[in-house]
């Protein structure tokens, strides 16, 4: 079976060692490159989070 190709930000925050605040608000400010975070339409106080998992993975790799 395939891995999926997004992943959660509690998935990547495990993986990081850091909490999940951490990517939230490092994919809202843009300083996390492997992935983004818009405010959703029906609700502005709302983010929606996108991490692509390749990204995530070469992002990994690239820091260990």
């Amino acid at each position: 079976m395939e891995k999926p190709k997004n992943m959660k930000c509690e998935d990547a925050a495990k993986i990081m060692g850091k909490d999940v605040m951490f990517v939230r608000i490092g994919l809202r400010q843009k300083t996390l490159p492997f992935g983004h975070a818009v405010l959703t339409q029906t609700n502005p106080e709302r983010w929606s989070y996108h991490i692509s998992r390749k990204k995530f993975e070469e992002y990994m790799g690239e820091t260990n």
